[in-house]
């Protein structure tokens, strides 16, 4: 069923404008946007509304990293915070189809904690990631993020970053 409503346009004559209930990818985004407002927040107990009890997390990135619950996933976000205590995620753009959100994601934070193998920087970096979500009866229950590990330790000082040349290799 639609929604009717009356908006004062820009003439100054009202427009009657015609729009349609949210559909299923618009809840799924919403869904989406709750879980990154929940991480922020550190309200780990909201995660319990939004994502499936078997999550199940991919990542190329991390492949040490098991994710197949959501206890995993809460675990994993707390490993995250005791090394980036002060991080963010902020969504820049999504996408949705049927059952898939796609989100790009800047992330943000100051390394004060051991982050895998590597000592605490006490240096902030701000890289983007990119997730696709899949949504199951309300709740998220499959994550896939990407990002460049390689930028990510660079800004953090673990990495030094390739020398810069005055011209390309084999260019004169």
């Amino acid at each position: 069923m639609g929604r009717i409503g009356l908006v004062l346009g820009i003439s100054g004559m009202l427009l009657l404008v015609v729009g349609c209930a949210p559909d299923g990818t618009d809840r799924n985004k919403d869904i989406v946007r709750q879980m990154t407002e929940a991480i922020n927040a550190r309200d780990f107990d909201a995660l319990d509304d939004l994502v499936a009890d078997d999550v199940s997390r991919h990542c190329a990135a991390t492949p040490e990293v098991t994710v197949e619950n959501l206890e995993q996933f809460k675990e994993f976000l707390r490993q995250d915070l005791a090394a980036v205590p002060d991080a963010q995620q902020e969504i820049e753009f999504m996408v949705a189809e049927d059952d898939r959100v796609a989100a790009y994601v800047m992330y943000r934070g100051t390394q004060r904690g051991q982050l895998g193998p590597f000592p605490p920087s006490n240096k902030s970096l701000e890289i983007p990631f990119i997730g696709i979500l899949r949504l199951e009866n309300g709740k998220i229950a499959e994550i896939w993020v990407e990002w460049d590990n390689l930028n990510a330790l660079t800004q953090l000082g673990h990495f030094p970053a390739p020398a810069q040349t005055a011209e390309a290799p084999g260019v004169s």
